[in-house]
């Protein structure tokens, strides 16, 4: 069996915790600038905002119905995760965290369990403990167990948890689950399936194999073996070594000054080394791209980009903030706002891969040896240590409506009166 412990309106559920008034209100979480919702709760679903609605689209609904904003607060967000995922693992022989509000439960060998009330009792204990609600689904695949958890958000009298094996029950929910919300299901596929008559995840599981896979190839195989009760998709403890890192950011407003948007680019340069050194890889090229407002049909529209190839494969912040200075130089125009700008990190390898050069492996030994210094010192201080490219203001963003940070910052530690 596996389970699928997924927390409810997760960003709205952490902003809840501290604010107990705002139960039964209608939330909503924005994306960075405050652009658009990106995390709703279930009253203002029923308003009708969907998600990435723009806030300013939404403004008469928001006012009109007194409707609370948050800015994203991804350091208490985060701190939640952390916290609940604790709770799972000592529940559970393995999980495998899926993103930062879903992991799954590797419940298999588990026995003398009845498993309905297990997962009735994780989705209290989480509750509880943490004030996050999760759903629990339990079924024979993952997929199967991604429908479990989501049957719990749509009928409380499951309490938070849903254990999905008796094939006359699978059956009667898929015959009423639609295709597209099936997880695997892409949004390409759905239109094709559906002009075939396939409306519902039961009329997938109909349809032969062999015309599954020349028109969907092995993922759509394992989507379909999946909801026919057969485990197709391996359960991952350890999380890839990504192929490529992006790190990128709109800005609140235009940047028409050089200077200020290379501290910007170098900022995006060292957090990109920073994620290279934290699953232990180095990088071969550096992606730097700048864009201006799209939106402003006023202002010159530019969007510059280009790829530089570095001489060595590196984590070192030092070299890639550098190249990433050369590469904006490349691209950078005189008198235009630019409003996004990020970079990118390719031909990711293992750093234990990299043959260390003959000409210049001191140097690169050197680099390794400070970036771990660096790396523990922030690790303790919390972001101490910068190279001097950075700058020392933050970046430009609109976060006008962020709650405090409750369990990770010193300063903005509840009171209670």
């Amino acid at each position: 069996m596996f389970a699928l412990a997924d927390c409810n309106n997760f960003f709205v559920s952490c902003e809840r915790v501290f604010r107990p008034d705002l139960e039964g209100r209608p939330v909503i979480v924005l994306s960075r600038n405050d652009g658009c919702a990106i995390a709703r709760s279930n009253e203002a679903k029923a308003l009708g905002i969907k998600m990435g609605d723009p806030l300013f689209k939404i403004r008469d609904i928001v006012e009109s119905h007194n409707i609370a904003i948050f800015s994203t607060n991804m350091s208490l967000y985060a701190d939640f995760s952390r916290r609940v995922r604790a709770i799972l693992r000592e529940v559970a022989p393995t999980i495998e965290v899926y993103s930062i509000d879903e992991a799954f439960l590797d419940m298999r060998g588990v026995e003398n369990v009845d498993f309905d009330t297990f997962a009735k009792s994780l989705s209290v204990r989480c509750r509880k403990e943490t004030g996050i609600p999760i759903s629990v689904g339990i079924a024979p695949t993952k997929t199967l167990a991604k429908i479990a958890a989501e049957l719990c958000k749509s009928y409380p009298k499951l309490r938070g948890g849903c254990f999905m094996h008796r094939p006359e029950d699978i059956e009667k929910v898929l015959r009423k689950w639609p295709i597209e919300d099936v997880w695997g299901i892409g949004r390409r596929s759905t239109p094709r399936l559906r002009d075939i008559g396939v409306t519902t995840a039961y009329d997938f599981t109909q349809l032969p194999e062999y015309y599954v896979r020349k028109r969907m190839g092995i993922v759509g195989v394992r989507t379909w073996r999946e909801l026919r009760g057969t485990p197709a998709i391996d359960f991952e403890t350890l999380n890839d070594a990504k192929q490529s890192i992006c790190n990128s950011r709109s800005f609140s407003t235009e940047i028409y000054d050089k200077r200020e948007l290379i501290e910007h680019v170098a900022k995006f340069a060292a957090m990109t080394a920073e994620k290279l050194r934290n699953q232990s890889s180095v990088c071969s090229h550096i992606t730097v791209f700048a864009a201006t407002n799209r939106f402003r049909e006023d202002e010159i529209q530019q969007y510059g980009h280009i790829c530089i190839p570095l001489m060595e494969s590196t984590d070192s912040t030092i070299d890639i903030v550098r190249a990433a200075r050369e590469a904006l130089d490349e691209i950078y125009v005189r008198g235009v706002g630019y409003k996004k700008a990020g970079v990118i990190a390719s031909g990711i390898i293992p750093r234990a891969g990299v043959t260390i050069s003959m000409f210049n492996g001191e140097h690169q030994e050197r680099h390794h040896r400070l970036m771990q210094a660096i790396d523990d010192i922030n690790r303790r201080t919390g972001g101490s240590v910068i190279i001097a490219s950075e700058g020392l203001s933050d970046i430009k963003a609109n976060s006008c409506h962020r709650s405090p940070r409750y369990t990770t910052s010193w300063d903005e530690l509840p009171i209670i009166k």
